[in-house]
């Protein structure tokens, strides 16, 4: 999200503290202007130290490297009919084209490969590509707010499934779907926290460049609120009960099947990101 004409970034981030501050304070009762509820809380907002924790990392091989693991955290295998194959050797799935853009791509196989090593365990259909970033999220004291945003080319026919997510590094919940499309044009900004807040969000031509992005806050000692937008756009916000104080991988991946329906594509499926960022304050 852009900060208006003529504000510097240090007063936009103060704006977009005080939009989530105001939020945490009462109720939701229907769609909340974020802009309007800063200007109210602004003034009990201070400017927290800003820092970049990952920026320009599709710039190169290398650069991909330094601030991303290839794969799941937990190996290549999870929900859908995908597994994931891409490393420092494999680029079949995973590659950089042009300078500062990733390309995912899920391939349709013709030979038995057994079932997924994951819940619900189904047979895999699909090679594809997945990498999580090295630095992880952490909600606390120290960190209390988070920006999380990146412009993708997302896939929705059906039988397809990409995401840009964070979820627990040690235990799950926490998780906060940024981009999920489940084999139509509607996005899926969800929160898990032991039970599901789902905002869907249809999305005009899906597969052409738009920006998802979260701002998150922690709002007591133990909760967060999260604000969803698209295209710098304001769409929910969500309560994420339980998330502070544990750390949260970042992910994109393609996904096929399973909650995106079946039988997928029997060709090529890409899933394209570029400008991935994360940001937090920093009140150390």
């Amino acid at each position: 999200m852009n900060a208006p004409k003529g504000s510097t970034r240090r007063t936009a981030l103060k704006r977009f503290a005080a939009a989530a501050g105001a939020a945490a304070a009462a109720p939701l009762l229907g769609p909340l202007d974020p802009a309007r509820a800063a200007d109210q809380a602004s003034e009990h907002i201070g400017a927290a130290a800003w820092e970049t924790v990952l920026d320009g990392s599709f710039a190169s091989r290398a650069t991909l490297e330094a601030s991303w693991n290839y794969l799941y955290p937990w190996g290549s295998d999870h929900n859908g009919t995908a597994r994931m194959y891409a490393s420092s050797s494999d680029t079949n799935h995973l590659w950089l084209s042009p300078s500062g853009v990733l390309n995912i791509k899920a391939t349709r196989i013709t030979w038995n490969e057994g079932n997924s090593s994951k819940d619900p365990y189904l047979p895999i259909h699909y090679h594809s590509a997945a990498i999580h970033a090295k630095r992880q999220v952490l909600v606390n004291d120290t960190y209390p707010n988070w920006e999380l945003r990146g412009q993708f080319q997302a896939p929705s026919a059906p039988g397809t499934w990409p995401a840009f997510w964070i979820t627990g590094a040690n235990s799950w919940p926490p998780e906060s779907d940024i981009l999920e499309f489940k084999g139509d044009s509607r996005n899926w900004f969800n929160t898990y926290d032991g039970s599901w807040d789902n905002t869907i969000v249809p999305v005009s031509s899906p597969g052409s460049w738009h920006e998802y992005r979260i701002w998150m806050t922690k709002t007591s000692a133990t909760d967060v609120q999260i604000h969803y937008y698209l295209d710098g756009t304001w769409k929910a916000a969500h309560t994420g009960s339980n998330f502070v104080g544990k750390a949260m991988n970042i992910i994109i991946n393609l996904q096929m099947e399973g909650s995106s329906g079946s039988s997928g594509p029997s060709g090529d499926t890409l899933y394209r990101a570029q400008n991935v960022y994360v940001g937090r304050t920093n009140n150390g």
